[in-house]
C-alpha cells in the first residue's frame, strides 16, 4: 500500500498548510459559533414592543442590551421591515470559511496522508484513494440525508431531532467501521459541519435573498421561506458543541481507542447538545436545572463505567517488553520522547519519564495518536503496538 495519495505534499510545505488552515479554521469557528450563540439568544430573549407604532410597522419583538461601555436596543420584524434599509449586516462568510479551512485541513491532514491518518487496516483495509472518496462521499451523503429528513419531517421538531440523532449514530457507526479510530470521530464532526454550512449555503441565504427580492419587488414577502430558515439556524446552534467535541477528538485516545467508541461519541454528542438545551430555555425564562445536573451525572456514570484499572500483578512478560524495546528504537520514538532506559532524550514529545503512563495508556495513545502526534495503527502491528505499550510502562521512571 503507498504512503500517501499521489499529491502528497512537501512536509515543511504541509506543516505551513495545517499552520494557516488551522489558524483559520479556529477563528472562524469562533465567529460562527459566537455569531450562532448570539442570535439563539436574542430570539429567545425578545419583549414585547413599547410604542405601538413599533407593533404597527411590524415588529414581533425587541431587546435592550447594554455592552461595551453603550446600551443597544435591538428589534426583530415578524417577516419583513416596511422599507429596506440602506444597509444590511449579513452573516455567512463565516460559516462558509470555517467550513472550506477545515475541508482544506481534512485535504492536508487526512486525504494526502491517508495511510497514516485516515487508514487503520485492522478496521478496513483501505487504499488511500478509497478512505479519501469514502470520506468525502459521506460529507455529501449526511447532507442530502439531512435535508430529507428535514422536508419529510417539518411539521414535527420532535421527530425530526430523533431522526437526526439516529442519523448521526449511524454515521458515527459507519465511520468506525472505515476509519482509523481518530479518523473515525473527526469524520462525524465533518459530516455534522457539512450540514451545517449547507444549511446556511442552501437554506438560510436564500430564504434571506427571497425576503430582500420579495420587498425589492414590492410583493409582501412570504414568511415561509423564514421559518425554514430560522428552523436550519436552530439545529445549527444545536450542533456547535456536538461538532466542537469531535474536533477535539484527537486528544481523547482513552476513548477514541475504545471497542465501541462510536457509542461514547453519541453519547457525549447528546451531552453536549443538552447543555445547548438547558442555555435555549434559560434565555427564554426557563431554568431547568434538571437538565445540567442530568448531564453531569451521565458524564460522572459514563466515566465509572469506562474506567479500566490496570492489571495489579504488574511485571510484563520480559520477551514482551524486550521487543517492545526493539520497536521503540526502529519505530524512531525516541526522536520525540524522553525515556532514560532507552537512552532517548526527544524533547517534541512529553517525556515518558515525567508521565509515567500505563501500558493501556500508551497503547490508546500510540493507535490513534494524540494532537501532534500521528497514529501509529498503520505502521505497527497490535502486537508491537502491545509489545511497546508494556516496555514503556514497565520502565519509564524506573
Amino acid at each position: 500500500m503507498s504512503a500517501a495519495l499521489p499529491l502528497a505534499l512537501d512536509p515543511y510545505l504541509r506543516d505551513w498548510l495545517d499552520l494557516l488552515l488551522r489558524v483559520l479554521h479556529v477563528i472562524a469557528a469562533i465567529a460562527w459559533i459566537g455569531t450562532s450563540f448570539y442570535f439563539v439568544l436574542l430570539d429567545q430573549s425578545l419583549r414585547p414592543v413599547e410604542k405601538a407604532e413599533d407593533a404597527a410597522d411590524g415588529v414581533a419583538g425587541e431587546l435592550w442590551e447594554v455592552h461595551g461601555g453603550g446600551f443597544y436596543r435591538v428589534q426583530k420584524y415578524r417577516v419583513a421591515p416596511p422599507r429596506l434599509p440602506d444597509h444590511l449586516a449579513w452573516f455567512k462568510w463565516e460559516a462558509y470559511a470555517t467550513w472550506l479551512s477545515g475541508f482544506g485541513l481534512l485535504i492536508v491532514l487526512y486525504y494526502l496522508e491517508a495511510s497514516a491518518t485516515l487508514i487503520d487496516p485492522r478496521v478496513a483495509d483501505l487504499e488511500p484513494w478509497q478512505a479519501a472518496a469514502s470520506s468525502i462521499a459521506l460529507l455529501a451523503a449526511a447532507w442530502v440525508a439531512y435535508d430529507v429528513l428535514c422536508r419529510l419531517l417539518a411539521r414535527s421538531d420532535w421527530a425530526l431531532g430523533v431522526a437526526v440523532l439516529a442519523l448521526t449514530a449511524v454515521a458515527a457507526w459507519a465511520s468506525s467501521e472505515l476509519f482509523a479510530p481518530r479518523a473515525a470521530w473527526l469524520q462525524v464532526g465533518a459530516m455534522l459541519g457539512t450540514i451545517m454550512a449547507a444549511n446556511v449555503f442552501f437554506v438560510i441565504i436564500p430564504a434571506h435573498r427571497e425576503l430582500i427580492r420579495a420587498k425589492e419587488a414590492g410583493r409582501e414577502p412570504d414568511p415561509a421561506a423564514g421559518i425554514r430558515g430560522k428552523q436550519r439556524s436552530v439545529h445549527n446552534n444545536y450542533l456547535t458543541l456536538p461538532v466542537l467535541l469531535t474536533m477535539l477528538a484527537g486528544h481523547f485516545a482513552f476513548l477514541v481507542t475504545r471497542d465501541r467508541a462510536w457509542l461514547i461519541l453519541v453519547a457525549l454528542m447528546v451531552l453536549a447538545a443538552s447543555v445547548r438545551l438547558f442555555y435555549n430555555l434559560r434565555h427564554g425564562g426557563r431554568t431547568i436545572w434538571a437538565i445540567p445536573v442530568a448531564a453531569a451525572v451521565a458524564v460522572v456514570a459514563l466515566a465509572v463505567a469506562l474506567d479500566e484499572d490496570e492489571p495489579s500483578s504488574g511485571a510484563p512478560d520480559p520477551a514482551l517488553a524486550a521487543r517492545g524495546a526493539t520497536v521503540f528504537a526502529s519505530a524512531g520514538c525516541g526522536g520525540c520522547h524522553t525515556l532514560a532506559a532507552a537512552d532517548a532524550s526527544g524533547n517534541v514529545g512529553p517525556s515518558l519519564d515525567a508521565l509515567r503512563p500505563s501500558a493501556s495508556r500508551v497503547q490508546g495513545v500510540v493507535t490513534a495518536g494524540k494532537g501532534a502526534m500521528p497514529s501509529f495503527g498503520a505502521e505497527l502491528t497490535g502486537d508491537e503496538i502491545a509489545a511497546v505499550a508494556a516496555y514503556v510502562s514497565s520502565v519509564a521512571d524506573r
